[in-house]
This record gives structure tokens, C-alpha cells and sequence, in this order.
């Protein structure tokens, strides 16, 4: 705790402290840029209160908002809550931050309960502390490019968590102390809005595991996300995390390509294989997926990893000289027809679209390394990178057709 205290308060009209170690703000408080304001008691801003952090806020106790807690466009105001014991977060209106420190040791299990909606413009530190919503009613809300940092067990959201704007994001989610983000590449305008909320708990009490879709054998039963498109069209990657401490063993097992994101489909009543992409190192799986809503892991069979004998040469060399030049997926010589209404999605590292083509590799449909999308350089040669592919096609399985989805890397190495 600071030992001294500057408070440099522009117009203050009924700012008072009461018998109950209550301090109440009824005018205007304005914390100037390199000031710092500090309130060890409950703190409350009234409906006529206006509460303006340009500086430094320290707020030790309860804080409730009826009125307009904002900063300065321009500045950079910070509001640390900083506690020894729970604090709650609550009022009738939304509170503005531009970067926010939440700092308490005092619960394992909630030490920020928040029941009104915050919104960081800036970052977002998780230093010691679970804010949770659930249970409350909050909302946390990360405007365009607000960030995190710091997210961990110990400290993060319990509950809903709404991005705002086109930049890709990792939502600092988990529950019943753990922490277990899910994540979205960059949306297509500032004005959509995705939220995100992981459960850790029975998948099966709302949403049947023995209901599988095909190629599916068995769905994570202990945990599962919901990631739902509130505002606009945009379509996004999808990326779901995994842990040996919350993840069921039988999804971990090898080979790790056969495990895959699934949807819960509220209409067919049925869990739905949206394929998944697999990164060992950070136990994250991705893809692009076909709707939102309630997301977790499962398994699809073996056969079903890539049927139909493809081979796919993921490596191009758009250079003219007859190797390389297309991104080629080739069916096995004696069964050319296994694959059929084959499509084919590209994506950048970003998540941006930049090539899609229905009845891939009919009628010279193939990707040659050139944009159809909003991220082009120069003459919509794509620059060298990796990137990343989406590959849907039915194929008959006995009698049935069956549809198949992959996510997988595309690695550009030159023009």
C-alpha cells in the first residue's frame, strides 16, 4: 500500500467518506495523468457520479458504479484492484478501463465477484486473484486490441468473457480453478463481437456424448467451451486448449492427429466433427468451424484421419517451374473417385481467408500461392509463410456417404 497519496481531484462535488468507512463519490472526481488516487474503503460512484482515471487508481475494497467511471481518450489511466479481502465489483452501468491490475490473494476460488460489466481498452494484468461472473451476472469486455497478460490457474475470468473488434484473441477463461483459454483468429470488422466461456464440468448432463456424428467415436466428457458470435458475420478460427489435469486421458491418447474439435449441433442433436489442426507444443487443436456455440474436444477413428489414400504435398514453391507450384492433395491411382465435392479453404496466420475453391483441383481450381482474399502483397503473390488449409469431402463408407474435414499447415517457401 502506498504511504502517500496524491489526489488531484479537477471538480469534486460530494465527495465524502461516512461512519461505515464508505468513501462516495456524488460530482466529478477526475485523477490527473501521473497522479494517484486511493480509496481503502468501500468505494461508490453514484448515478450523478463521475469518476475520470487518467492516473493512478488504487482501489482496496468494494467498488460499485452507478454513474460514469471513465478515462481520457488519449491517456493512459491504470486501476489496480489491489485486496486482502473479497471485493466486490458491482453497479447498474458499465465501468471504462484503459488498463487494469487485479491483485488479491484472499480466495481461491473468487477473489473479484463481479456483478456489473467492465471493459479494458488497453491490457488486462492477472496477477493474483479469479474474477468470476458466473454466478454473479458480470461481463469482462475487451475492446479492440486490448490484451492480456499474466492469466493463469490462479487468476482469471470465471465466466463470460466478450471481445470486441477485428483482432485475433485469446480469451483468459477457465473454472473451478483452472485456467483453459479458448481463442479466435482476427474477425473481419471492428464491429463484431465473439464471447467465450469454458466449463469444467459433466459435458454429458447437457449435451449427450453417445450422440455422435460421424467418424466421431468418443467426445471429452469433462469440460467444454462455448465460443458464440454475439454481433456480425465475420467467420473465424477456432482453437481449444488441452491439459492433463482437466482432459480426459482417452482423448489424449495417440496418434494426437486424431483428435478434433467438435460442435454440439442443437438441431440435429448430434456432436459434429469441424476437424482440427494440432499444435504438440502449446496442446492447442484448431480449425475452422461451419457455427458457433458449444465446442470441446473428441476423437475421431482411425480410418477416418484421412480417408480415401490422399496424399497431401502441404509445401509450395510457386515459382513456374513445375514443382510445387500448386497446393496438391492427389487421390490414390486406383481410386480416383473416392473423394468427392472436395473444398478446399487457405487461411493466413492471422486468420484471414485468402483462398477458397468448391470441387478443388476440377477445372484448374488450385491454389497457386496467389490471394482471392483481403491480405495480398504486391502483385497478390502471398508472402512466404505458413498458413493454413481447411479440406472438406464426402466419401462413401460402405453404404454410407460420409463427410470428412482436416485442418492442417501450408508452408509458402517462395515466388
Amino acid at each position: 500500500m502506498k504511504t502517500q497519496i496524491q489526489i488531484c481531484i479537477f471538480t469534486v462535488l460530494g465527495l465524502y467518506g461516512i461512519a461505515h468507512s464508505q468513501t462516495i463519490n456524488t460530482g466529478d472526481l477526475y485523477v490527473m495523468p501521473n497522479t494517484q488516487f486511493s480509496t481503502v474503503a468501500a468505494f461508490e460512484n453514484t448515478a450523478s457520479g463521475t469518476f475520470i482515471n487518467d492516473g493512478e487508481a488504487f482501489i482496496y475494497s468494494h467498488f460499485a458504479n452507478n454513474g460514469i467511471v471513465d478515462f481520457t481518450p488519449g491517456n493512459t489511466g491504470y486501476t489496480r484492484f489491489e485486496g486482502t479481502a473479497i471485493q466486490q465489483l458491482s453497479g447498474a452501468n458499465i465501468s471504462y478501463f484503459y488498463d487494469v491490475r487485479f491483485n488479491n490473494p484472499s480466495s481461491s476460488t473468487a477473489s473479484f465477484e463481479l456483478s456489473s460489466e467492465i471493459s479494458i481498452d488497453n491490457e488486462a494484468d492477472f496477477n493474483e486473484g479469479i474474477v468470476k461472473n458466473d454466478d454473479f451476472g458480470g461481463l469482462v469486455i475487451f475492446e479492440n486490441n486490448a490484451s492480456h497478460m499474466g492469466a493463469y490457474d490462479g487468476s482469471h475470468v470465471d465466466g463470460q468473457v466478450q471481445k470486441n473488434g477485428d483482432t485475433s484473441f485469446e480469451y483468459p477463461i477457465g473454472d473451478a480453478q483452472w485456467f483453459r483459454y479458448a481463442a479466435i483468429s482476427a474477425p473481419d470488422t471492428a464491429n463484431d463481437v465473439f464471447t467465450a466461456k469454458y466449463f469444467f464440468e459433466d459435458t454429458n448432463t447437457n449435451y449427450p456424448v453417445s450422440n455422435l456424428g460421424p467418424n466421431l467415436v468418443l467426445v471429452d466428457t469433462a469440460e467444454y467451451w462455448t465460443v458464440e458470435r454475439s454481433t456480425g458475420d465475420s467467420d473465424v478460427l477456432v482453437t481449444l486448449t488441452w491439459d492433463d489435469n482437466t482432459t480426459p486421458a482417452d482423448i489424449l491418447q495417440a496418434p494426437l492427429e486424431g483428435i478434433h474439435i467438435v460442435r454440439w449441433d442443437p438441431s440435429l442433436q448430434l456432436w459434429i466433427d469441424e476437424g482440427g489442426v494440432i499444435d504438440e507444443a502449446n496442446q492447442t487443436v484448431t480449425t475452422a468451424v461451419d457455427d458457433y456455440g458449444v465446442f470441446t474436444l473428441g476423437r475421431v477413428k482411425r480410418s477416418a484421419i484421412l480417408p480415401c489414400d490422399l496424399t497431401i504435398y502441404n509445401l509450395l514453391t510457386p515459382n513456374d517451374d513445375g514443382i510445387n507450384d500448386v497446393f496438391e492433395i492427389r487421390q490414390a491411382i486406383n481410386d480416383t473417385s473416392c473423394a468427392q465435392n472436395m473444398n478446399v479453404k487457405i487461411f493466413n496466420r492471422w486468420g484471414v481467408k485468402v483462398f477458397e475453391a468448391q470441387d478443388y483441383d476440377e477445372g484448374n481450381k488450385m491454389f497457386n500461392g496467389f490471394s482471392e482474399g483481403r491480405a495480398t502483397v504486391g502483385n497478390d503473390h502471398l508472402p512466404i509463410g505458413t498458413y493454413f488449409y481447411i479440406l472438406t469431402f464426402d466419401y462413401q463408407e460402405g453404404t454410407n456417404t460420409q463427410q470428412f474435414k482436416k485442418a492442417g499447415y501450408l508452408y509458402i517457401n517462395g515466388n
